[in-house]
């Protein structure tokens, strides 16, 4: 019996593909793929996604659908939209079309990457026209939204549109086979941007006089500002104490801690880096990434950098160069940079080249500067292993504008403008949102002014407009007064609630919209009853929260002063508890008195401010210098001690199961224990307080899932011990995993919360044992 093979006829199939297809060597990609089929047909950009009309048999149009779905470039990330059979046609040879943008199409952003292996192969080899070309890059590497001016992304569209590229850069431009294939920022040094060197009036312009130069001015513990992919870098000698003390010195930074940039050495690239600090297998394969983020890593007991590099703490931020510019240097100098922001501290880092010699001319020595302009800032993200994994603090360079996808489908795009401090906004419509990077405080008027650009510049690139603003209900939030001067409809959401839905909303799918108890605990945020809340705990889901617990209420004397004086926390509770406290400072004499009649004293639950108390009380910090330096110092005190204390749990008169922080007052003055064991019960205790409160939220409403949002959750030892303890209890515990769980991630939880009130039906039950005050 024979068997006759049917071949197919050649068809035509029209396909869309969207995702993160934009900037990614994607297009090249499918050029090659369908090349090496034998298929026909073309691709195009069209804004948001890419189009392609592929012709041949039906089985090499799926083979090759397949390939360009699964086997793509690393960098991207496509998704099938859509995909038809349309009139066959035949084609010429497959091409690659001018870029289309069509009106209501929806763009995807590519975050600044790092250079790539093969590029960097080409950077260290002396036979290649780019050997040690600072701005080296390809379809898979380099800068993206720093330089984007609008979309389709083509190299007319971005800030490289002014330099044109040289015959042999333009025939990579152009060749199809090629990796360069129209990979907008390429250039080299017959094309290219350039170095230039300022140093006490004298300019060198030529690269290797430049890179001579900056390595020499590092090497007598002098300070250098460098242009990066986002912004500007003050550098310095990482082992020289009097380097460190100077930059800290003319920077006003005391004792934040400073990141540490290694050169790449080694197989793995960590071969220094290792000598320093002892990174994890998860956070050697962060730094490794694709993201080359700053990650904090233990340090050795032998560790030869500077000791002012991060004082009083048992972790470095350590990271590896990502840019050609950052190896050319770290390779030349070949040792541990100090690689701080290019900033005045709080506010976003700098990018222009005037205003750096203007704001930072009293802060560094030297300046080494290019001329590729960057559109607007991008820090360097920073992530910390909570848990057991890597967790992002900051979003920034290469993981930010950040896309999410939302859990419903909006009906007009919302822009939500975050908190006060680590100020991140979001832009949403249909059902994506996208995060910016980290801004920084809004303090300054320089502040304000990059966090109203970055606005109208996701509005612009994204081609969405927000017909509302979703904001912080604390009135005097500067985020706030923008709102409410913007002209749009404007919609408040309690800051603690914020949290709660951003931490909800990354679990949304797995968790079939099931209550949960979140315990939002950071500094102070503003409460729905008008007291400074940040040790509750919220019962429900988004658009329902009900605070269901907290820590027994104290007032703050001073106010916000008590955020950079520790003192004064550890003062309330002294005062609240008529405990004596022989250690505190002149002033509080004078300021009791004010306490006890009432004046600048707001009521707070917040636990942040109770780790603030503590490390008064110990001793370890009466002022610090920076947010976080308090609990920070004294989660690197704690010692292996896992002894806790019960801390009551009542009833309140307002209907709200309340934790009593008394007791702690005695442990941490007991001078019998040493303040390392001192600190690990504070801890714990802690940890435990929280596990009570949990127990009767499963008592009373059946509660199983644990949520954990707000900045006191960047602490590695309090999570640690909660996990354990919940875990004990049969508690599933949530942390934050894609966005930072401080106020970085704020913007995506009010929009989330935002939307969910809005939709929340009237008859739906309520959850919680204490009273609703909406």
């Amino acid at each position: 019996m024979s068997h006759e093979t049917d071949i197919a006829p050649p068809c035509s199939r029209l396909l869309r593909i969207g995702g993160q297809v934009q900037g990614v060597g994607f297009r090249p990609f499918v050029f090659r793929t369908a090349t090496a089929a034998g298929l026909t047909g073309w691709v195009e950009n069209r804004g948001a996604e890419v189009r392609l009309l592929l012709q041949g048999t039906p089985e090499k149009i799926d083979a090759a659908l397949h390939t360009l779905l699964h086997d793509h470039p690393p960098l991207a990330r496509p998704r099938l939209i859509e995909q038809s059979p349309v009139e066959h046609r035949l084609c010429g040879d497959f091409q690659i079309r001018s870029s289309r943008k069509d009106e209501g199409e929806q763009p995807h952003i590519p975050p600044d990457y790092f250079v790539c292996d093969e590029c960097l192969a080409e950077f260290h080899d002396p036979a290649n026209r780019r050997y040690r070309y600072p701005f080296i890059n390809c379809t898979q590497c380099g800068p993206r939204y720093t330089l984007i001016d609008h979309l389709p992304y083509d190299r007319a569209s971005t800030t490289m549109a002014g330099f044109p590229l040289c015959a042999a850069c333009h025939a990579e431009y152009t060749d199809p086979l090629d990796r360069r294939f129209h990979a907008e920022p390429i250039a080299c040094s017959e094309c290219g941007p350039r170095l230039r060197f300022h140093h006490e009036g004298r300019q060198l312009e030529e690269s290797a006089a430049t890179l001579e130069a900056a390595v020499a001015l590092l090497a007598q513990g002098r300070i250098l500002a460098l242009k990066g992919i986002g912004g500007y870098h003050l550098l310095c000698d990482a082992r020289n104490e009097q380097a460190v003390q100077r930059l800290r010195r003319r920077k006003n930074r005391p004792d934040k801690p400073l990141a540490v940039m290694f050169p790449q050495h080694g197989r793995d690239g960590l071969a220094l880096l290792e000598q320093v600090v002892a990174p994890t297998s998860a956070e050697a394969q962060r730094l490794r990434s694709p993201l080359r983020p700053i990650v904090l890593c233990r340090k050795r007991p032998d560790d030869t950098l500077a000791r002012g590099i991060a004082p009083g703490l048992d972790e470095i931020g350590a990271m590896l160069p990502y840019s050609p510019l950052h190896h050319l240097l770290c390779d030349a100098f070949a040792a541990p940079l100090v690689a701080t922001s290019g900033n005045i501290s709080g506010e976003p880092v700098i990018t222009d080249e005037d205003e750096a010699q203007r704001r930072l001319g009293g802060i560094a020595d030297g300046f080494v500067h290019h001329n590729r302009p960057i559109r607007r800032p991008a820090d360097d993200p920073l992530y910390r292993t909570i848990g057991g994994r890597p967790r992002p603090l900051r979003l920034g360079r290469g993981n930010a504008p950040r896309e999410l996808e939302l859990p419903f489908t909006l009906e007009q795009p919302l822009l939500a403008v975050g908190g006060e401090m680590k100020n991140a906004v979001a832009l949403a419509w249909g059902d994506r949102l996208v995060l910016s990077p980290h801004i920084g405080e809004l303090h300054s008027p320089r502040g304000v002014r990059i966090f109203a650009q970055v606005i109208a510049d996701l509005q612009q690139l994204y081609g969405v407009t927000a017909h509302a603003v979703v904001h912080d209900a604390h009135p005097d939030y500067h985020a706030s007064r923008w709102a409410r001067q913007s002209g749009l409809p404007t919609q408040a959401v309690f800051h603690h609630h914020a949290h709660a839905s951003a931490l909800y909303a990354e679990h949304w799918p797995a968790e079939v919209e099931a209550p949960w108890l979140v315990a939002t605990w950071d500094g102070v945020g503003y409460g729905d009853d008008g007291t400074l809340w940040g040790g509750e705990c919220l019962l429900g889901r988004p658009g329902e929260w009900q605070r269901f617990a907290r820590f027994r209420p104290f007032r703050l004397p001073g106010g916000d002063k008590a955020g950079r004086e520790p003192w004064r926390s550890a003062l309330a509770l002294a005062l609240e508890s008529d405990q004596p406290w022989a250690e505190a400072p002149a002033e509080a004499e004078l300021l009791s008195e004010a306490w006890r009649r009432g004046l600048n004293s707001p009521q707070t639950s917040a636990a942040g401010r109770l780790f603030d108390a503590a490390a008064a009380l110990l001793g370890v910090c009466h002022r610090a210098s920076y947010e976080g330096q308090a609990p920070m110092l004294l989660e690197a005190l704690a010692s292996d001690c896992r002894e806790q204390i019960e801390l009551p749990l009542t009833f309140s008169e307002e209907g709200l199961w309340q934790s009593d922080w008394a007791p702690l007052l005695p442990l941490l003055l007991d001078g019998q224990l040493s303040p390392a064991d001192r600190a690990a019960r504070l801890h714990h205790s802690l940890a435990a307080a929280l596990c009570a409160q949990a127990q009767k939220a499963r008592e009373q409403h059946g509660i199983t899932t644990v949520g954990l949002a707000g900045g006191v959750f960047q602490n590695r030892y309090l999570v640690e011990s909660l996990i354990r303890q919940l875990g004990a209890q049969g508690f599933s515990v949530r942390q934050a995993e894609k966005v930072p769980c401080n106020d970085g991630g704020l913007a995506w939880g009010q929009i989330i919360e935002a939307e969910c009130r809005a939709r929340r039906p009237v008859a739906r039950s309520e959850h919680g044992g204490g009273k609703s005050r909406r």
